[in-house]
């Protein structure tokens, strides 16, 4: 009978670490730096929803259902965590999480509906650069790099190992 419940711990902790990789991937400051993507906490966010994408849709493939919706539970509650340390309180803080459920379900709908990359660099160009037309090219960048990360993850069992984005093209 504890077999099921010690599983399920042993999962929580892996989410814990696929969370922790996926984030600090998306704080690399290569996609702040020649990739042109804002450092401020919108960018972050969807550098994060990029990478969580890239992560959860591996773990619906595996049909690790489960972990992928530890995954995202961590993540949420990693944006509840950073919402407080900014200082919004309880009050506000219903609403702001609906605004970020509804912009990370968004995004990650708009790159998985994407059938091409150019397609998903028209994605990552409405989304990450909040449609900025000079940043066109920042965008391509970034999809060919989330293609490649996809490609490079179809290679692994993330129900066991770690993610490997491959390195941000510059």
């Amino acid at each position: 009978m504890l077999n099921p419940f010690r599983k399920s711990a042993e999962r929580r902790k892996f989410a814990e670490r696929l969370c922790a990789d996926l984030t600090a991937r998306a704080r690399d400051p290569r996609f702040f730096g020649a990739l042109g993507v804002a450092d401020t906490i919108d960018g972050r966010f969807d550098l994060v929803a990029l990478h969580a994408w890239l992560v959860l849709e591996r773990l619906q493939a595996l049909g690790a259902r489960d972990l992928a919706q530890d995954v995202t539970d961590k993540l949420f509650v990693g944006f509840d965590e950073a919402l407080r340390d900014l200082g919004v309180g309880d009050l506000g803080l219903g609403p702001r999480m609906k605004k970020f459920a509804n912009a990370f379900y968004g995004r990650i709908r708009a790159y998985g509906a994407a059938a091409s990359e150019a397609a998903l660099a028209e994605a990552i160009l409405r989304n990450v650069y909040r449609g900025e037309e000079t940043r066109t090219g920042q965008a391509r960048k970034l999809a060919a790099y989330a293609l490649e990360a996809r490609a490079r993850l179809a290679a692994h069992d993330l129900t066991m190992e770690p993610p490997n984005f491959g390195v941000p093209l510059l």
